[in-house]
């Protein structure tokens, strides 16, 4: 469970308040983008584990929650490049 510990610190050392400026919106993505890489990598992991203990309605929920987390990371991936394309960094 320390992949989700660790996970977990860098979600709350996330600022709760908004950002105020493009390399501020750059830093905060790639710290989501890199949390929501590892959240992936966890749910994939828990649905291997799970293959064969639980029914069948189960292991399609775990495989959506991964594609879910996954296309997430893209999205994130994304955002990130045309904040970093904007900021010409």
């Amino acid at each position: 469970m320390s992949d989700i510990e660790a996970l977990l610190a860098e979600l709350r050392s996330l600022p709760a308040t908004p950002v105020s400026s493009a390399g501020d919106l750059e830093t905060l993505l790639a710290t989501a983008k890199s949390a929501a890489g590892r959240w992936a990598d966890v749910l994939y992991e828990i649905q291997v584990s799970a293959r064969g203990l639980v029914g069948p309605r189960a292991e399609a929920a775990l495989e959506v929650a991964f594609r879910r987390a996954e296309e997430s990371y893209v999205e994130l991936e994304i955002a990130l490049s045309d904040c970093a394309q904007r900021t010409g960094r």
